[in-house]
């Protein structure tokens, strides 16, 4: 699905100042352990995913927090106007711009893992 340039863009223009969530929110150490094995990463979607195959407290962190974005994606989505899937979109572009490390992995919309190594090529959907 193609999303609209003008909501990243607004997306981004706005710094997505409420929506933007941490990779590991509150600091999980479960969820930071496994970000820098390589285990988990962003996609492009807005939400963590798994580039291996994660041990069972790994999957359960990650469904929860995935769980946490999308309630947070869901209640700004309504007061933006766009549907919950946009928004998502918006925050995932944010996110691989800015908030992936070098050696971390991450997946665009083909779902391929990589690893970054320098700057983000992102679809023109992202603005």
């Amino acid at each position: 699905m193609k999303w609209p340039k003008a909501i990243v863009r607004a997306a981004l223009v706005m710094g997505l100042s409420l929506a933007v969530p941490s990779f590991a929110q509150g600091g999980d150490d479960i969820l930071q352990s496994a970000i820098a094995n390589g285990v988990i990463g962003e996609k492009i979607d807005g939400y963590m995913g798994f580039a291996q195959t994660p041990p069972p407290p790994v999957k359960t962190a990650v469904d929860a927090l995935n769980i946490r974005r999308r309630a947070a994606y869901t209640a700004e989505a309504a007061k933006r106007g766009v549907t919950v899937e946009e928004w998502a979109v918006a925050v995932g572009c944010k996110t691989l711009a800015s908030r992936v490390q070098d050696g971390q992995f991450y997946a665009l919309t083909d779902g391929k893992w990589q690893k970054k190594n320098g700057s983000i090529a992102l679809p023109s959907t992202c603005g």
